[in-house]
């Protein structure tokens, strides 16, 4: 397991880190973005989505959708998930999460609402408030084959 955190001054370094993430990201790969509401769980979503399909790419929020899926250039599929509105995590199963697990790419939003079927090898990204500028701060903590691969990440 490695740990890195990452101050983000702004939105864009947020893209920054979202873009640096999702060239190392693969097929089968779950990330996992927590944080309090506001934090900027879609907006690195988002950018992430747009760092692998291209800037043009139209990328809504999957809040009352749950999820949504993209075409990953890369190979498989992106799902963006967004477990909020869920109150049990077998409304996840429903959802098929579990078998995109093992070939989507996977972008979770509050993934502690199913924390007992998260994948082992993961990408948690927590994300805060960092001070009264704006400023957010990211923790990557890279479990698997996570852990090398955050080497030299930065936003």
């Amino acid at each position: 397991m490695t740990t890195v955190t990452i101050r983000l001054a702004d939105l864009a370094a947020t893209a920054r880190l979202a873009a640096a993430v999702a060239a190392r990201a693969r097929p089968g790969d779950t990330i996992a973005l927590s944080g309090d509401l506001g934090a900027g769980k879609t907006a690195f979503a988002r950018a992430f989505v747009r760092a692998r399909c291209g800037s043009g790419e139209d990328v809504p929020s999957p809040t009352f959708t749950l999820v949504q899926t993209y075409g990953d250039p890369g190979g498989g599929e992106i799902w963006h998930v967004d477990l909020y509105r869920i109150a049990d995590p077998s409304e996840a199963v429903e959802l098929g999460l579990e078998d995109a697990f093992g070939d989507a790419l996977v972008i979770l939003e509050w993934p502690e609402r199913i924390a007992g079927l998260l994948p082992v090898d993961r990408l948690d990204i927590a994300l805060a408030y960092a001070g009264p500028d704006g400023a957010r701060s990211a923790t990557l903590t890279g479990r698997g084959g996570w852990a090398a691969r955050l080497a030299g990440i930065d936003a």
